[in-house]
């Protein structure tokens, strides 16, 4: 086996991993959401993000993850020029989505600890007030601001000569007509990402101070057995939102930084792409695994699964007329 085989091999497994742990996992999470709110009648605030969360890094695995096993196992001409731009402008949209979805997450965790006396305080009542207008917006802004993204993707090209400024997906082709049209395109899409992740970074370092100064009270204060229980929910919410923040910003880092290398290339190599493209994934496997380990209502459902085949019964049955 030679090293371009090699390195098929190693990429189709890599995003194959991805992929059977990001599909799965992401609809076990919306189906619990989903099923608590049709028993129950209601979902928390963060559990309606979190299921948003979740149908988005679906959305974004089932739009760039199976593409690329495709393409890795050796399946070519897989899009015409139609499916092409519905596959690249939808994958910008959930993935634009992924990004504010968790932003709003951390934002409104951050405001559901703060103290009273807090600038944020007012925005407890505010935030699952108008989350659906809020979400419905950000998924209307998203499908706008992408509008200039299906007119530049083709399948192919004549001759299968790639221009320059051409971002290639191997199984698409997003093209740029001149050099400023390609660097402000960029710019643009990193700069709007970077507004997320500065605002998400900062709540979370909000967090962090707000989780290091309960700590110290708790040990200085007795309280009641209610109050401790609460307060630990909030803390072990907190952790798990900062945890998703900090492993979104370490993918966003490496993304990006392959991502303004591209710019400033005529043509980047298949294997820095491949990297990049992995990463950009990487966040829609992480997600669900965080939230099926620390969120109550996720992990109980686990559980049951769990017990329900432990207390299956085994061998035949009797019925007793």
């Amino acid at each position: 086996m030679d090293t371009a085989d090699t390195n098929q091999v190693f990429k189709a497994t890599a995003f194959l991993i991805l992929t059977t742990i990001s599909i799965p996992a992401n609809i076990f999470v919306s189906c619990v959401f989903f099923r608590t709110f049709v028993t129950e009648g209601k979902l928390m605030t963060a559990d309606i993000i979190l299921c948003h969360l979740s149908f988005v890094n679906l959305m974004v695995a089932l739009t760039r993850s199976i593409p690329q096993i495709l393409v890795a196992f050796g399946y070519k001409n897989m899009f015409d020029d139609i499916g092409c731009k519905l596959t690249v402008f939808s994958f910008r949209i959930f993935r634009g989505l992924s990004i504010s979805l968790t932003c709003l997450l951390s934002t409104y965790q951050a405001v559901l600890v703060s103290p009273a006396t807090s600038r944020l305080a007012p925005l407890k009542s505010r935030i699952p007030q108008y989350l659906v207008p809020i979400i419905v917006i950000l998924y209307v802004i998203y499908c706008v601001s992408n509008c200039n993204a299906p007119i530049s993707a083709v399948a192919s090209f004549p001759n299968n000569t790639i221009p320059p400024y051409t971002f290639n997906f191997q199984f698409c082709f997003v093209s740029f007509p001149n050099y400023i049209g390609f660097i402000s395109g960029g710019l643009v899409h990193f700069f709007g990402d970077l507004l997320f992740i500065v605002l998400m970074a900062i709540m979370s370092g909000y967090i962090l101070v707000l989780l290091y100064k309960h700590s110290k009270r708790v040990k200085s204060l007795r309280s009641s057995k209610s109050s401790q229980s609460g307060a630990r929910a909030e803390v072990k919410a907190s952790r798990a939102v900062v945890t998703l923040v900090t492993l979104y910003c370490l993918f966003f880092g490496i993304d990006n930084i392959i991502y303004l290398y591209s710019l400033t290339v005529l043509r980047v190599t298949i294997l820095l792409s491949d990297i990049r493209v992995f990463f950009a994934i990487l966040y829609t496997s992480v997600c669900p695994v965080v939230v099926i380990i620390t969120n109550p209502k996720v992990k109980d459902k686990t559980k049951m699964k769990k017990r329900d085949k432990i207390c299956q019964p085994t061998g035949t049955t009797t019925s007793v007329v």
